[in-house]
């Protein structure tokens, strides 16, 4: 490995936080089928509408990619994140009763919508680089996530939720993940420290979302009533 990339040194400051995802209890228990399916579900909902914006983040990247091959890599997570992720989490709500329409009025809890603020954020106000190094936390971050958990437990193929395992470890998602950090590597190549701060700060700032998701799933926790 080139220790020397860029996106070797985003993924070192962010490893106390990455670990700590690894450890959460809504994350290992995916393996074992021992979540409780009310907490699943809440992730479900929130994660739809979470997806939603992100297809939004994907277009933006789209339209500041400055040639036809950037355009069509982001036009091609746009076209995934929309009708495979979404459709998983579609398929899932509906086998627990949860029809589309009723999932599509889903509310962002605070966690969901601060996160998707910063997402937005980032996606209309900076370059291309800044949207990347934004949105990597959770590319790379669930391709490391469930290839783990698939490696860690041997049944995890019984678990109910085998299938969200199977898709974020799967070679096409993990190869996804690995394309968009080669991009930020090559983009960012040979730029000064100060130009690379931002950066860093928003993938820290994404890397803390990512596991404050876990934490608001995991504790089902939506705006006070």
């Amino acid at each position: 490995m080139n220790s020397d990339r860029f996106t070797d040194s985003l993924r070192k400051s962010a490893a106390a936080i990455w670990r700590k995802e690894l450890r959460h209890p809504f994350v290992r228990r995916l393996a074992d089928g021992s979540l409780p399916i009310a907490r699943f579900q809440f992730y479900l909902r929130q994660d739809y509408i979470f997806l939603i914006e992100y297809c939004r983040v994907f277009a933006l990247a789209a339209a500041k990619a400055r040639d036809l091959d950037t355009v069509a890599f982001f036009s091609q997570l746009l076209h995934d994140t929309n009708h495979v992720e979404m459709e998983l989490h579609r398929q899932y709500c509906a086998r627990l009763g949860v029809p589309r329409a009723d999932l599509e009025r889903t509310e962002p809890a605070p966690v969901t919508h601060g996160y998707t603020r910063h997402l937005l954020g980032v996606a209309w106000s900076g370059t291309l680089e800044d949207i990347i190094a934004t949105v990597l936390p959770c590319q790379l971050g669930y391709a490391e996530l469930a290839t783990a958990l698939a490696r860690a437990s041997a049944n995890w193929n019984a678990s109910p939720y085998a299938e969200w395992i199977r898709m974020y470890s799967s070679a096409e998602f993990v190869a996804s993940a690995e394309k968009l950090r080669a991009m930020l590597d090559e983009m960012t190549a040979g730029w000064p420290q100060r130009a690379l701060t931002p950066l860093a700060e928003n993938f820290l700032t994404s890397s803390r979302y990512e596991y404050l998701f876990w934490e608001m799933a995991w504790n089902m926790a939506d705006w006070p009533a």
